[in-house]
């Protein structure tokens, strides 16, 4: 059993470096990477992408499982979990072609470059091709996956384990119908004075701010950098070497602020892992759901928390007096709070953001489905928009064309992600500040070490120990439930709306 666990943990550190390397190329491309180094950048993530799956799903990796699943409950805890997650895994690669993964590496690399260029040229046609194709690549993945009920379920269980698209529109519903009467309630009235916040706040010293509170967060800068990108992202090439990236607007100073707390959310989950994962598949977050937790607790639970400003306004004023020095702590609160109808998911307020998500979602499904075709998604996008916010993007830029998410990946299982976390990180917090009523003091002081520890000692650690649900079942003793982030919204809002 010895020698079965030694090979097959020196196999999956092969495996892991080379994903890892793929990590570092993507990184590059997304950062500093010149565009005349598109195409050959999209072949050596290629073939990495192949050399790893082909690594992965070798008979031998299979043959090593049979053997340890036979003696597992002999094995200590933390390999016996090894061998479990890495068998989730494996039942899932084998069933991919090596080649396909090839494909759609090359393929999704090439197809990001387009949008970066496309983006601001408002030029859909451009990348529209790139989008057929990669809806078609998502319907070949999940057809390798045979007896789904949707044809959407392979992708989200990918991302989030154990959900699928009927499970996922159940629980959208539901969300649905207590956020609208909400949003209704909010909108109805005048919209907070957000005029501070779209002054001109020079880059060097809003970055120079931001990096200061994630550091006082827990976000080790040993281990980690920010960089600037198109679309912020965390990524992670060893446990010592967790970088985040974000964007900033000089005239908007919410845009790169909270872009940079949510983001490092993300990499103090994957900085937190026990370090004896590293190179296995437990070594990072168990799911798309619960690592957006993390980053939605510390941009939006503490970020956006009346506390937090009421210890770090006198410093954002200090650092833009002039800006600043007239705008009173309860203005600027209601400004970084401020709910409105708007057409951007990452600008978007703690109330409607949800229903950006459930617009994603939906289309998603239709295209996956056959229903919508890419010709029509730009009109579908509008109408939805109209139909759910009221609002209508002027042009594609503010549109179709707006996440990354579709143009440097599959089309399928990654949005829903974003609200299961919203979801999550009001249930988690509300079990911190059950074993820690201080919490809420300790981040007036702008002090975080009881939050972060809690969240070490009771999710990070584990990365991918326990599956998504198991951490859940873990941590709050009972199965998830809108019932937490409902109530924190209705009270939040309630107190600043006078609902």
């Amino acid at each position: 059993m010895e020698r079965e666990l030694v090979e097959l943990k020196t196999r999956l550190q092969e495996i892991s470096d080379l994903n890892s390397a793929s990590a570092v190329l993507s990184w590059d491309q997304a950062t500093y990477m010149p565009p005349g180094g598109a195409a050959a950048r999209s072949r050596q993530m290629a073939t990495l992408s192949q050399l790893s799956q082909e690594k992965f799903t070798d008979a031998a990796v299979g043959h090593l499982l049979d053997a340890l699943e036979k003696q597992i409950d002999a094995l200590p805890e933390d390999d016996a979990a090894l061998v479990r997650a890495t068998r989730r895994n494996y039942d899932r690669l084998v069933k991919v072609p090596p080649q396909l993964v090839a494909k759609i590496t090359n393929h999704s690399a090439m197809a990001y470059q387009t949008w970066t260029q496309a983006r601001p040229a408002n030029d859909f046609a451009a990348v529209a091709p790139y989008l057929e194709k990669s809806v078609a690549y998502a319907q070949e993945v999940a057809d390798c996956f045979p007896g789904y009920d949707h044809i959407a379920d392979p992708l989200i269980d990918w991302s989030d384990y154990g959900m699928k698209a009927a499970t996922v529109k159940a629980l959208f519903a539901d969300l649905r119908a207590q956020l609208v009467p909400l949003v209704e309630a909010v909108t109805a009235q005048e919209s907070a004075d957000t005029s501070c916040l779209h002054q001109f706040f020079p880059q060097d010293k809003q970055r120079a701010f931001g990096e200061k509170i994630i550091r006082q967060f827990g976000y080790d800068f040993d281990r980690g950098r920010q960089d600037l990108t198109h679309h912020p992202f965390a990524t992670k090439f060893s446990i010592g070497d967790v970088r985040i990236t974000t964007r900033f607007d000089e005239h908007n100073l919410g845009d790169g602020l909270f872009s940079t707390l949510h983001e490092s959310g993300h990499a103090m989950y994957e900085q937190g892992v026990d370090p004896g994962y590293e190179g296995t598949p437990l070594d990072g977050g168990t799911s798309a759901g619960v690592h957006e937790s993390q980053s939605r607790t510390w941009e939006n639970l503490v970020g956006r928390s009346r506390a937090f400003w009421t210890h770090y306004y006198p410093e954002l004023q200090a650092t833009f007096p002039e800006q600043l020095n007239t705008v009173s702590l309860d203005t600027f609160y209601r400004a970084v709070n401020s709910v409105k109808r708007s057409l951007i998911r990452v600008d978007a307020d703690q109330l409607t953001y949800d229903l950006h998500v459930m617009i994603r979602f939906d289309l998603e499904l239709a295209l996956l489905e056959g229903s919508l075709s890419i010709q029509d998604l730009p009109e579908a996008w509008h109408a939805r928009y109209e139909a759910d916010l009221g609002v209508h993007a002027p042009s594609d830029i503010d549109g179709v064309l707006q996440d990354v998410h579709w143009y440097g990946g599959l089309v399928g299982g990654a949005f829903q992600g974003y609200t299961l976390g919203n979801i999550m990180s009001a249930a988690f917090y509300d079990r911190a500040l059950a074993d820690h009523p201080t919490i809420p003091d300790e981040i007036g002081q702008g002090e975080f070490g009881t939050l972060h520890g809690w969240l070490k000692e009771n999710i990070y650690q584990y990365g991918s120990r326990y599956t998504a649900p198991e951490l859940i079942e873990r941590v709050l003793g009972a199965p998830l439930t809108i019932d937490p982030y409902i109530a924190y919204l209705k009270s939040k809002f309630g107190e600043l709306y006078a609902l």
